[in-house]
């Protein structure tokens, strides 16, 4: 069984017992998460949402929050004595998906 939930304006497919990183949810360690935003939930027979799916819920625990590796941007242009360097680290939230409850 499987489900599309929409979390930080993004689509994620997720199954149970998965491990997905997603954008920062405001949680704590350890702390369930429940997604009301299911677009699809597919089993022994396939529902989908216009744009959501009635009473679907998709429950998750929150198993770490973090941040990415860094990534370098520099800008450049030519013969006009101008660059700039600058890093970002991308806040995320690792996810364990423990139920996938539809109706």
């Amino acid at each position: 069984m499987y489900a599309i939930i929409e979390t930080g304006g993004k689509q994620v497919k997720v199954e149970e017992k998965e491990v997905i990183f997603v954008e920062k949810l405001e949680a704590n360690e350890g702390d369930t998460v429940t997604f009301d935003k299911v677009l699809l939930v597919s089993g022994k027979s396939t529902k989908v949402g216009a744009p959501y799916v009635e009473g679907a819920t998709v429950t998750a625990k929150v198993e770490k929050q973090g941040r990415g590796k860094k990534i370098t941007i520099f800008k450049y242009k030519p013969k006009k004595h101008s660059a700039s360097k600058m890093g970002h680290r991308q806040a995320y939230t690792k996810l364990t998906i423990t139920a996938i409850n539809a109706k």
